[in-house]
């Protein structure tokens, strides 16, 4: 193992560290400041539940933001997680909620921007649009619940003693929760750029194991609990309290509206549900719970009365939503430059780009072929470099199918290497007669994913994907799921 990782991995614990201070007023922000639960409860449930949300279930979302940017080196990686954290921390002091995701998303464009990678603005825009969906869900939802609740109480009679008894403890039930929900969904932004690069290997004791991702993990959870203890009463308050004035009552609701959001946005339960009845999926993408808490809180507010909201301090928080995804991706712009040409560190390693005529073949394609006679077989060093010159040649070409296409030519020389069988057998999670096909093509090398991918479906219909269609979904993402693994099994780490 080589201990140098582990100082490339200081960034990350930096991140970690960032979105503790944080993010975690985001799920006892409201509890704190209304006094219903002390700091330092808070701060202990926060860490056992980060801790966790992060080994049990983070790795679910590890490959979220991979489509904005395929970081292949781990200078490069360091560098995104640094800015990111630098980004994020400046945020914490300043005392604003800031979204952790939206740092990283800026700054993986900032290294798509200096390496000259391909940055998909269609998953991009996706993104963007949840920044402004999520707040707004947070609010139509705290709003109607908080209404919904109050009435219910009016009903109940319950006496004010027990009232703030059950309050205490559900604010401490919907903290936990939220808490295994925020170590689950955003411990991907804490490590995932270091997943290429894990020095941990998987440990086997019994029937206990414990992998190498979940060590990794572990890591990333012990880094966002110093956050918490360290520095996250300022940002609590400041969402608790400077926004809108809030009841006991009114915080449980915040919380409980702004995992709702979160759960719409994150659950693959709920995406395979609306598929199997045909019913259009909420786009699984990283969501801002930032940004969803504070709208949750102005939800409430507009009940009570919309003068009390201090328009002035949510005009501040959606100005630092504004510029955070700027200055990361500026400074890590810039940090990157310095990274390569004063510390001489690798920042992105060299890759080959090269369009198959097979891929136009493939797809029926012959105009497109034709077209693009002075690209095809030809080597870009970079995917930015490939995508302007097919936009030369066919500039009617829609930006998908353009992308598409840069993706299918990358080269990287694939090898199904037999030693690896028994590490994909230990995952348990391929299906055997999946398994055998891939047994079929030991030793054989290929030049693209696609082709091992299309080699993978003429040995079995198991491995074919089905027509795209939203009653297909659950299933394709299963194999795609299946073809990621096989992926990280056979493709090199990043160095």
């Amino acid at each position: 193992m080589d201990p140098t990782i582990f100082l490339y991995l200081s960034s990350g614990l930096f991140l970690g560290w960032s979105l503790g201070a944080n993010d975690a007023a985001n799920v006892f922000g409201t509890a704190v400041a209304s006094r219903m639960v002390k700091f330092t409860t808070a701060a202990i449930i926060l860490t056992i539940g980060v801790i966790l949300g992060a080994i049990v279930s983070g790795a679910g979302a590890a490959h979220t933001l991979s489509k904005l940017g395929s970081i292949n080196a781990l200078g490069g990686a360091f560098m995104v997680a640094f800015s990111a954290a630098a980004v994020v921390a400046w945020m914490t002091i300043v005392g604003l909620p800031v979204s952790t995701t939206q740092a990283v998303v800026g700054a993986i464009i900032g290294w798509n921007l200096f390496t000259g990678s391909v940055t998909d603005y269609s998953v991009f825009k996706t993104i963007c649009a949840t920044w402004i969906a999520s707040p707004v869900l947070t609010g139509f939802f705290s709003y109607f619940i908080y209404k919904g609740v109050m009435k219910l109480l009016e009903k109940s009679r319950i006496h004010i003693i027990r009232l703030d008894a059950l309050t205490r403890i559900g604010l401490v039930i919907a903290g936990a929760l939220g808490s295994y929900s925020l170590g689950a969904n955003n411990i991907a932004n804490v490590m995932g750029v270091f997943i290429g690069a894990n020095p941990f290997q998987d440990f086997h004791a019994g029937v206990f194991e414990f992998s190498g991702l979940q060590q990794l993990f572990l890591l990333g959870g012990l880094a966002i609990s110093v956050g918490v203890f360290s520095y996250a009463k300022r940002v609590m308050l400041t969402v608790g309290t400077s926004i809108a004035p809030l009841t006991p009552v009114g915080a449980f609701v915040v919380i409980i509206a702004t995992s709702l959001v979160l759960f719409l946005f994150a659950s693959e339960g709920l995406e395979y549900a609306l598929a199997s009845i045909g019913l259009p999926t909420i786009p699984l993408v990283p969501v801002s719970s930032s940004q969803a808490v504070v709208g949750g809180v102005i939800g409430i507010g507009l009940i009570k009365n919309a003068r009390n909201i201090k328009w002035s301090v949510v005009g501040r928080i959606v100005v630092a939503w504004v510029q955070t995804p700027l200055v990361a991706a500026l400074v890590c712009y810039v940090f990157l430059f310095f990274l390569q040409n004063v510390f001489g560190q690798t920042v992105y390693n060299p890759s080959q780009y090269r369009l198959a005529k097979d891929v136009l073949v493939h797809r029926g394609d012959a105009e497109d072929a034709k077209a693009l006679a002075d690209v095809i077989g030809k080597s870009f060093p970079t995917s930015g470099q490939l995508k302007s010159a097919i936009d030369k040649a066919l500039p009617d070409l829609d930006a998908k199918t353009v992308l598409q296409l840069v993706d299918d030519s990358l080269v990287e020389e694939i090898t199904v290497d037999p030693a690896k069988f028994k590490v994909l057998e230990k995952l348990n999670v391929i299906e055997a007669e999946r398994l055998d096909a891939l047994r079929t093509l030991s030793g054989k090398t290929f030049t693209y994913r696609w082709q091992l991918i299309e080699a993978l479906a003429n040995q079995t219909p198991e491995w074919k994907l089905k027509e795209k269609t939203v009653l297909n979904k659950p299933y394709n993402k299963e194999i795609q799921k299946d073809l990621d693994l096989v992926m990280d099994a056979y493709v090199a780490k990043m160095k």
